[in-house]
């Protein structure tokens, strides 16, 4: 997809783009529409990210505006550059280009230091010497109001001193803060003189040593807003109680008007999943999942090396909307968005994941003959492409039973099934290991039964995959399933961890497929419908060319739903 297809403005409207249409009436900002997507690089962007990522973007492309990149790189204890670049090349995947237009706040270190003595100097700001501990618990509660620091009437000489002896390094990290003086008393907890600065002797990842005091991210947000024009800081929902804090600091900073304002609306809540940054940085540091890119993670980079593509998480974000209220948006959503995506792109092969061995007797030895078969049905441009026919194949195994149940219609002792593509099959005779188990099926063709042939219209119940065993390539295929069993992992009525909740079934590992020889030519960029079984696509990080491994996407159907409900089936039922 292109850039402009990216951007192509969503016609469906909500409240966000009817206040930017309204200030673009009014010309509240002369005009112009300067929106900013802020992730802070210390972790990996996912699906909440996106469906901001499209917000953001999309209204700036949709009214001729622009979209800044800005890293909010505050807090080098948890910064580096190895999320910066990940951040810049999961962006750049999903279609979004912000040109020249990427910033840091460290870029603006410091004026936001000026911006903090032109506080201390108006007698808004302070230097306090409370503890961590002192400083919560002088803060009150909601229904308790907060109490002075003994620092607060502080002379401003005296603050500008000791502000200035904080940045050269002089005091202890979290020796001292330097905070607002708003109002002790307001209802508003984020109001009760909240810090704007604090010691940490960390290296910065861009700026080094240079600094050992960094502001927090409710000063320096606003501030890197206003800094670079922005005319909207659109945020989720949880911000809204910081809003008064944000307009609070724009009022009393020097600065030109017009001033930004600050929007929110609902983040997005997936079922199944977490979007915590805590707990996904949890995952991955307890080696729950293989990193921060494991195919059951709802990063950017874990969806991308599963198959899923930058339209799909487009059309899911944009079928979610942009409301005020927070919910939970069902997996099943994303899933339908994915399947409906992959149905018109993928490319059909057949792959045998669980192998029975056939010998068709009514071939000779050595059979040979190239069939024609189609490589998606729904893309009349997709053509077609040659498979390889022989007088030994591989079915999967659940595609045979010795003594099948009712409305079974696939390969059973002396029953019929075609060959998808190719021939009607009669099963002969079930060959067995010693302990029983089936180790492979004589089975007979009828050699009139394929496309063209006399018998071709002769119409069997049950049609199943194969590929043939002389031709066929090994691989690994890895059956990815959802990382959680309950619906709400980390807010789950029992209380319990949302550890507790992995998903026992996420990951299958099948060592011994067989799959068609197209599919040496597989590319990690294109997705694959394995016929019958899913969607899937090749492995970028652990193929080689010894050994491939095709990763499910999802299946072609939600066998979820089915699943669960037979698993917690009253009795009886």
């Amino acid at each position: 997809m292109t850039q402009e297809q990216s951007n192509k403005p969503d016609s469906r409207k909500d409240f966000i783009r009817e206040i930017v249409a309204q200030d673009l009436e009014a010309n509240t900002h002369g005009g112009k529409v300067v929106t900013r997507f802020p992730p802070e690089p210390n972790g990996y962007l996912h699906i909440g990210h996106a469906k901001s990522i499209c917000l953001n973007f999309g209204i700036a492309a949709e009214n001729q505006g622009v979209c800044h990149l800005r890293f909010d790189d505050t807090n080098p204890a948890r910064e580096n550059d190895k999320f910066v670049n990940a951040i810049e090349a999961d962006m750049r995947w999903l279609g979004f280009d912000w040109g020249d237009l990427k910033f840091f706040a460290s870029n603006y270190f410091e004026k936001l230091y000026g911006f903090a003595v032109d506080l201390i100097q108006a007698g808004k700001a302070f230097v306090c010497d409370q503890t961590a501990a002192e400083f919560v618990n002088s803060r009150g509660t909601p229904t308790r109001p907060g109490t002075e620091s003994p620092w607060r009437h502080r002379s401003v000489e005296e603050n500008l001193d000791l502000f200035s002896r904080m940045r050269q390094g002089e005091f202890e990290d979290s020796a001292k803060t330097l905070r607002a003086k708003i109002d002790m008393t307001s209802p508003n907890i984020h109001l009760r003189d909240p810090a704007l600065y604090r010691i940490r002797k960390i290296a910065h990842h861009r700026t080094g040593d240079a600094w050992s005091i960094y502001p927090t991210y409710d000063f320096a947000h606003c501030l890197s807003d206003a800094i670079e024009g922005i005319t909207h800081s659109i945020c989720t929902l949880e911000f809204a109680v910081h809003r008064p804090l944000y307009d609070w600091m724009l009022e009393n900073v020097p600065l030109p008007r017009p001033r930004p304002r600050q929007y929110e609306f609902a983040r997005l809540n997936l079922s199944y999943t977490v979007l915590s940054k805590r707990k996904l940085i949890h995952l991955v540091d307890e080696k729950i999942v293989w990193g921060w890119d494991d195919p059951r993670m709802p990063t950017i980079s874990g969806l991308r090396r599963r198959g899923i593509t930058p339209d799909a998480i487009k059309t899911f974000c944009a079928t979610v909307g942009v409301t005020k209220y927070d919910g939970l948006t069902e997996a099943a959503l994303f899933e339908h968005c994915i399947r409906s995506d992959l149905n018109q792109k993928a490319l059909r092969a057949m792959a045998v994941l669980k192998p029975l061995k056939v010998t068709i007797d009514n071939l000779p030895e050595g059979y040979f003959e190239e069939l024609e078969a189609i490589n998606n049905p729904e893309n009349e441009t997709a053509g077609n492409r040659s498979i390889p026919f022989s007088n030994e194949l591989y079915i999967e195994e659940t595609d045979f039973m010795e003594t099948p149940p009712k409305k079974f219609f696939r390969l059973r002792p002396g029953g019929e099934v075609r060959l998808r593509y190719a021939y009607i099959m009669k099963c002969q005779e079930v060959v067995k290991n010693a302990d029983g188990s089936i180790h492979h099926l004589h089975c007979t063709i009828d050699p009139d039964s394929k496309r063209g042939g006399a018998t071709a219209g002769r119409r069997v119940k049950g049609t199943i995959h194969w590929v043939s065993a002389t031709h066929a390539i090994n691989a690994e295929v890895r059956l990815f399933d959802r990382l959680f069993t309950v619906e709400d992992p980390a807010n789950d009525a029992s209380g319990k961890e949302f550890t507790e909740f992995i998903n026992p079934q996420s990951l299958t590992t099948l060592a011994n497929c067989k799959l068609e020889p197209s599919l040496a030519a597989a590319s990690p960029e294109a997705p694959y419908q394995f016929e019958r079984t899913g969607y899937f696509c090749l492995d970028a990080r652990d193929s080689t060319e010894s050994h491939l491994v095709f990763n499910r996407t999802i299946a072609l159907r939600d066998s979820w739903t089915a699943a669960r409900q037979r698993t917690h089936a009253p009795a009886g039922k």
